[in-house]
């Protein structure tokens, strides 16, 4: 009993030296704070909203199984009256409504990508102002496409207009990337990355879509931050049936296909069946926003040698944003059963939507389904899915070189990378390219993010020459 009793008192001892040494390295690192903010150019504003209210304007949803290459042709002609330098000057490519731009470099070892693409999600409900108005109003544009992300494209575009009319040679290739079929996950962006390949072409960064200049990325952490993405979680939907002979509902049987696909789900929501832990990548956003957030994150997450597993228990429960970050993600999306009011169904079925982490990948994840599934008597079908492919390095030279853009077109504007929870095509040139990295230069606020796929989408005009100025320095700056 006294020798327990040693050890927890030792136990406890070393527990408040381990504390206190947090605590002395939290004070000694002291706090910082996010100084940057936007900055208003009216006349530069004007001319970069108007150009992107007339993009707005051509409508360009994208559709499952639906030939629309002559509704992008259309906007194509948009951005040729918008963008004219570019079209005289660089190599246009069209393959099925997507485009290919080349403007040849004084070199071709280091080519530059930058992609975004033209399609946009259908516009549903009830607007302040209609989805393809391209309204201008409260220092916003508004209009679906308008942050997702017909901003980035017209961005690009002005850049590199902007550079033409200053006689610019670049000293590297540089590409301009701009898939129809993103929002559907079609094959527009594979089509791009196979006519580079034709070419010979292996980019040394991508620049797509992804993160942004985020306000208060994570709760606590007051400020604008340029968050970078450098890891895409891989993404795949399974089908989970429950089969019976049917019958009629006036005498209903135990165990029917839909109270088994009830207790699956109920199962899934109380036991968590995936692995929590911090990726790299992950691990590197938290550590450098620690310094940026109030004294208990700085204390926890400037910490995380001590605090791991206290954070891998406490996260998942306190933010579904956190606990994306942390592990596969596990979503209902679809059902089915009985066509009947009174007829029981012979198969009832349930769809997962799943976003997989890299420790544990689509194959251990999927598993982990089944598993969970067989305890029901449930048959579980993949439908489709991509693992998350390797992260960027942020020790790299063209991680690097993305950062440094930040740094010189928005001074004070901290930089972090960033975990992508979404989708974007960046990973179709991931065969191609090492680096690619996620990073829209515009301001994402609450309210920009809410608007993403959903009501009154917009974006801050004030935000728009800083996103023209990012993919200029960062064309200078590739040499």
């Amino acid at each position: 009993m006294k020798t327990i009793l040693i050890l927890i008192l030792a136990a406890l001892g070393l527990l408040v030296l381990l504390l206190l040494v947090a605590l002395i390295r939290t004070l000694l690192a002291g706090a910082k704070r996010s100084e940057w903010a936007p900055k208003n150019d009216p006349e530069r504003e004007d001319l970069c909203a108007e150009k992107l209210s007339k993009m707005v304007q051509v409508e360009t949803v994208s559709r499952i199984g639906e030939e629309q290459r002559e509704k992008f042709l259309g906007f194509h002609r948009t951005l040729e009256e918008l963008f004219p330098l570019v079209h005289e000057n660089l190599e246009k490519t069209e393959i099925d409504g997507n485009l290919l731009f080349y403007w040849k470099g004084r070199s071709h070892d280091k080519p530059l990508v930058l992609m975004s693409h033209q399609d946009v999600v259908p516009a549903e409900g009830e607007w302040k102002h209609a989805p393809f108005s391209g309204d201008i109003a409260d220092g916003k544009v508004w209009g679906r496409g308008s942050a997702d992300t017909k901003c980035s494209v017209m961005a690009f575009f002005q850049a590199v207009e902007e550079l033409l009319a200053a006689g610019c040679v670049p000293a590297q290739d540089v590409y301009l990337s701009s898939s129809c079929t993103e929002e559907i996950g079609g094959d527009g962006c594979p089509k791009l990355v196979e006519e580079l390949k034709r070419r010979g072409v292996r980019p040394w960064l991508v620049c797509d879509e992804g993160g942004a200049i985020v306000q208060e990325p994570v709760g606590g952490v007051k400020g604008y931050y340029a968050m970078l993405g450098v890891l895409e979680k891989g993404a795949g939907n399974l089908r989970v049936s429950a089969r019976s002979n049917g019958g009629h509902s006036s005498y209903p049987p135990k165990n029917s296909p839909i109270a088994r696909l009830a207790r699956f789900v109920c199962d899934i929501e109380k036991h968590e069946p995936m692995k929590v832990a911090f990726e790299p990548a992950t691990e590197a956003m938290f550590s450098t926003l620690a310094p940026y957030g109030p004294f208990y994150f700085r204390y926890l997450f400037g910490n995380l040698w001590l605090f791991r597993p206290l954070l891998l228990k406490l996260m998942p429960s306190i933010s579904n944003q956190a606990a994306a970050l942390l592990k596969t993600t596990v979503a209902l999306t679809m059902q089915s059963g009985s066509d009947a009011y009174n007829v029981l169904p012979q198969e009832a079925t349930l769809t997962l939507n799943l976003r997989y982490i890299p420790h544990q990948g689509m194959a251990d994840s999927n598993a982990a389904i089944r598993a969970v599934a067989a305890k029901y008597d449930l048959e579980v079908t993949e439908i489709n899915g991509y693992d998350a492919l390797p992260p960027v390095s942020i020790e790299s030279e063209a991680y690097r070189l993305a950062e440094r853009a930040v740094r010189e077109t928005f001074p004070a504007l901290p930089v972090c990378p960033y975990v992508m929870t979404g989708g974007t095509d960046a990973r179709f040139y991931q065969q191609i390219c090492d680096a690619c990295v996620r990073f829209s230069p515009v301001i994402y606020g609450p309210e920009q993010m809410k608007g993403m796929h959903g009501l009154n989408e917009n974006i801050d005009t004030c935000s728009l020459p800083g996103a023209v100025d990012y993919y200029k320095t960062l064309i200078r700056l590739n040499d």
